[in-house]
């Protein structure tokens, strides 16, 4: 991806996480000035927090690799990022699943699914790290990628946690 497409993506990026700041807070209004929810209030912003730490942390990675020096590309990171890319679609279907609460087996294995990307993206991270400790990398050079490296882990983990409370919503309600 060229620079002027990743400052594309990133822009976009930034204007997300600003709608979704508003949405988080929209949801919030609700839940005080209504007085019965099809959900639990407790469910709905557990569910609120778990998705609103998605983009944060995609925002995070975008800044980094935006201030990352010259010599680095975003092919560093391309693996990483397309599993982030399939644990958000996922979290998203299940998102769209619980607005239904018909087929909880369906979100099961969409939480499964999510588990899984999220158990990949664990070794593809160890791998990465490995070659990072026992390549020839200058010091700088590994604290750049690590950190890059762990925020997508962490945006990734955070996917799997939001598919986690769908899921108990799902059970719960089913």
């Amino acid at each position: 991806m060229g620079k002027p497409d990743f400052d594309r993506h990133f822009t976009e990026l930034v204007v997300a996480r600003r709608n979704d700041k508003r949405i988080g807070l929209s949801i919030t209004q609700e839940l005080c000035l209504t007085f019965v929810t099809p959900l639990e209030r407790e469910d709905i912003e557990a569910l609120a927090n778990a998705l609103y730490k998605i983009p944060k942390t995609c925002e995070k990675v975008g800044e980094r690799l935006a201030i990352c020096p010259r010599q680095f590309s975003t092919d560093i990171v391309d693996k990483q990022v397309r599993m982030l890319e399939q644990a958000t679609e996922v979290t998203a279907s299940l998102v769209r699943k619980l607005r239904k609460l018909s087929n909880v087996e369906e979100i099961q294995d969409d939480y499964e699914t999510l588990q899984t990307i999220e158990g990949d993206a664990d070794r593809l991270m160890v791998g990465l790290l490995r070659d990072l400790y026992q390549g020839n990398v200058d010091a700088k050079e590994v604290v750049i990628l690590k950190d890059i490296y762990e925020l997508l882990e962490r945006a990734i983990d955070h996917c799997r946690d939001a598919g986690k409370v769908v899921f108990q919503i799902a059970l719960k309600y089913a």
